[in-house]
């Protein structure tokens, strides 16, 4: 990427945002503490409500990627790598607004999450990524067909009120940065196959937050 941050557009991007992961309910990642079995892998899946990449727009385009690591991401870790799976309906000017972003290098959360988690990335790819979160937050699920799928239903259990939703605010360890509210689910489905990424699980810890983003950094 030939881009740098000095010739890097304002940019913003809003949507939705969720993982499955190896972790029990609820991933201690999110609190920023070790995972539960001392590493963790899973899927990652961001959603594009609305944004712009200076003229770009960005609405409706979604990102998914697989990552793995050893420790606690938030402090001393090892063995962190992911691969990438980006929007195949993106055209050329979407694809490098995408990039730039989602890598870091257009500065804002993603330039300092990259930068905490520091990934080895073994690939990337241009996919059919489907994305589709309730408008409740009853349940989310991401496909990529034959490499990755994805679901969860919103946590609930004897005390819960019926359509209400088990939450959590300030975390110290939000994947999407401060002040979001994280919604929990349990896993329906977490399987992948792409990229030396491989696994087929069921019944562990996913959550959903928002996003909203902005840069460059001034």
């Amino acid at each position: 990427m030939s881009e740098t941050t000095a010739t890097v557009p304002r940019w913003h991007v809003a949507g939705d945002w969720f993982d499955t992961c190896r972790c029990n309910v609820p991933c201690p990642c999110t609190f920023a503490q070790p995972p539960t079995f001392g590493a963790c892998d899973g899927v990652l899946a961001w959603h594009v409500n609305a944004g712009s990449y200076g003229d770009v727009p960005l609405d409706g385009l979604n990102v998914l990627m697989l990552a793995s690591f050893v420790g606690n991401v938030w402090g001393e870790h090892s063995d962190a790598y992911a691969a990438v799976f980006l929007d195949e309906r993106a055209d050329e000017a979407q694809r490098t607004a995408l990039q730039m972003i989602f890598g870091g290098q257009a500065g804002g959360w993603p330039s300092q999450l990259v930068g905490t988690l520091g990934p080895e990335v073994r690939g990337m790819d241009f996919a059919p990524v489907e994305i589709e979160v309730d408008e409740d937050l009853g349940s989310w699920r991401a496909v990529i067909p034959g490499r990755v799928e994805a679901g969860a239903v919103a946590l609930g259990g004897p005390t819960t009120p019926e359509g209400a939703r088990v939450q959590s605010v300030n975390m110290p360890g939000s994947e999407t940065g401060p002040g979001q509210v994280v919604t929990w689910g349990r896993a329906t489905v977490d399987r992948a196959d792409a990229f030396g990424f491989q696994w087929s699980r069921e019944g562990q810890s996913s959550k959903h937050i928002p996003f909203d983003w902005s840069g460059p950094d001034s």
